[in-house]
């Protein structure tokens, strides 16, 4: 019995009896593994940051599209920061203790509930702006932008943390032994979040942005015809192309996270499918940026003021960006 806990790798070898065994892969594919999501996390990390920066110090880009935008990349930044700890479920073994455990979970729900409402809010945003043009203005403004913003935030805090009550009360509670870190979803709270989180919110996306495209699609034969009287400004269309490219993005990085949910079973997120679908999740967290840097000339020109610290001079808040 000795000579087999001797052999098998654990989390905690002081503790034979009551540890984990670390997860069992070949070196090369830990490595792999571990280098790729390091690169992920970083990467995401840098580019949502360079949106943040950008948004926030050019006063040319304080539009209530942009506000969205600013808040999609502050729940992408905290994702690219929880990609980190991602790393030790991979492995197999949680060092961080139960309640880090449980508090981890929660601020991945959190940040993943908030990137799913502020998609909502940008399909919300640009149905207005190409739909309803000459309303756009008045409708949608920096306050009540601002404003949705907050509730969004705050829903997501508040549904995520009494969702997760029981793990927050009592850290630990499913474990089976120490270097476990597992998140439960029972059936009742797996069906709450599934609608609030995936049907609710997909329906309200898929269905406006089928009116966009089809208003699109009309605009465009008025154009041709020579009939339009009112149409979206064709800066307002690109806008509505690349963000759908955002949106259709994020809804297949997002369906295979809930696939565990929709078969109805209790699920531990342990597994590696898990794992793999928690990772892909993330990693829409760096293609967001990335859409960006390519859809939008203003991203790549206040990448390069970043970069070369010509944001440090004396007005260039001011500067023209778009």
């Amino acid at each position: 019995m000795m000579e087999l806990l001797e052999e098998t790798e654990l989390c905690f070898p002081q503790l034979p009896n009551t540890s984990c065994r670390i997860a069992t892969s070949s070196h090369s594919v830990t490595l792999l593994t571990y280098t790729l999501l390091s690169f992920i996390s970083v990467l995401t990390v840098t580019l949502n940051l360079l949106v943040i920066i950008s948004i926030s110090h050019f006063k040319q880009l304080h539009t209530p599209t942009n506000l969205l935008l600013l808040s999609l990349a502050v729940s992408d930044f905290f994702i690219g920061l929880l990609m980190l700890f991602q790393m030790m479920t991979i492995s197999g073994c949680w060092l961080l203790g139960d309640l880090m455990c449980s508090l981890y979970y929660v601020m991945a729900c959190i940040s993943t509930s908030a990137s799913i409402g502020n998609m909502v809010l940008i399909s919300i945003d640009r149905y207005v702006a190409i739909c309803y043009p000459l309303h756009y203005p008045s409708k949608v403004t920096q306050k009540r932008v601002q404003v949705c913003i907050c509730l969004c935030w705050t829903c997501s805090a508040l549904s995520n943390s009494l969702l997760q009550k029981d793990s927050l009360e009592r850290p630990g509670r499913y474990t089976s032994c120490y270097g476990d870190c597992v998140f439960v979803v029972d059936y009742i709270s797996g069906r709450v979040d599934l609608f609030l989180s995936l049907i609710g919110p997909v329906t309200i996306i898929v269905v406006l942005y089928m009116r966009v495209f089809l208003e699109a699609v009309t605009q465009a034969r008025a154009m041709r015809s020579h009939t339009v009287t009112v149409s979206p400004k064709k800066s307002e269309l690109k806008a509505a192309r690349t963000l759908g490219v955002v949106i259709v993005v994020f809804l297949l990085c997002l369906c295979p996270y809930f696939s565990a949910t929709l078969t109805g079973q209790d699920a531990l997120f342990n597994t590696s499918f898990s794992a793999f679908s928690i990772c892909l999740l993330y990693f829409n967290s760096c293609l967001n940026p990335m859409i960006y840097a390519l859809f939008y000339p203003w991203f790549r020109k206040s990448i390069k003021l970043i970069v070369t610290l010509q944001i440090l001079q004396p007005g260039s808040c001011e500067v023209n960006i778009t």
